[in-house]
């Protein structure tokens, strides 16, 4: 039997938060999903992991994840984690600066 979701209750600056987030032109499309996902859960009715996975097209596990990661870290918990391995070695900065490293470039 499946487990009940955890129930999430926003504190009104939260709520502002997420929703300005969510809406923001610039905001990253990562993030202003998961606060779209979590304004969903949040909602009065309950709703399941399930039933919010089907209204955003993802997977119920998601759905899952970014909710308990919200209960236990509030915003900052809807951050990207850093990556882990070797870091970039291609900078925007550096191929705008150097000669040989984009398209087209004339020396």
């Amino acid at each position: 039997m499946a487990r009940e979701a955890r129930r999430l209750i926003l504190a009104p600056d939260e709520r502002d938060r997420l929703s300005k987030i969510a809406h923001a032109r610039l905001a990253p499309q990562g993030l202003a999903f998961r606060a779209r996902l979590i304004l969903r859960c949040a909602q009065p009715d309950k709703p399941t992991n399930l039933q919010v996975a089907e209204e955003l097209s993802c997977d119920p596990d998601t759905v899952a994840r970014w909710r308990n990661r919200f209960a236990r870290h509030r915003l900052q918990g809807l951050r990207d984690l850093p990556r882990t391995g070797r870091p970039r070695a291609f900078s925007p900065s550096r191929a705008s600066s150097g000669c040989g490293l984009g398209h087209h470039q004339a020396c």
